[in-house]
């Protein structure tokens, strides 16, 4: 279904919000030549994903190579394949890449149960360099949303904040 070879690496990595802080939707994308696989995903999602790279990353030596922060930008998704749900990350000592497998959020029944086997899978390799950028620039675009308010420490609405703490 998808355009990318689970033993070759792709060339981008990365994520982005698009909409106004507060009403931001979250993608993660992947890029190998002229082909692009965007997914829409959750904040929670991206912030889990760079605490787990950071720990399978500390355990290795530092990278090499880095992607320049400016080849990590979104690019305009036209629409998203699928929704994200289930994430596994891995590291694979023979070929020293990070192993990513994203999939499709499963449809659920009244008692929770998956419906069909119809849901979408990717599994996709990057550098130790790419999953280290991944990490800064993720974190970088998970802290670019509201401010928290220094009383209450709820976030701040760009239209104002009810602190009730300051009732």
């Amino acid at each position: 279904m998808n355009e990318f070879d689970p033993l070759d690496p792709v060339d981008v990595f990365t994520t982005g919000a698009v909409g106004r802080p507060g009403s931001r939707v979250f993608f993660l994308q992947l890029r190998t030549g002229e082909a692009q696989f965007t997914m829409k995903c959750e904040k929670q999602q991206v912030a889990a994903m760079v605490d787990h790279l950071r720990h399978v990353l500390e355990d290795l030596p530092p990278p090499e190579d880095r992607p320049l922060a400016g080849a990590l930008e979104l690019l305009p998704p036209s629409s998203a394949e699928f929704v994200l749900g289930p994430i596994g990350l891995g590291y694979d000592p023979r070929a020293d890449m990070v192993v990513l497998q994203f999939e499709e959020v499963h449809e659920v029944d009244e008692d929770g149960d998956p419906v069909g086997d119809d849901h979408e899978r990717i599994r996709v390799q990057v550098t130790r360099g790419q999953a280290a950028a991944f990490c800064d620039h993720a974190e970088g675009v998970v802290a670019s949303g509201r401010p928290n308010c220094r009383w209450c420490d709820q976030p701040i609405d760009p239209d104002g904040h009810p602190c009730p703490r300051m009732n």
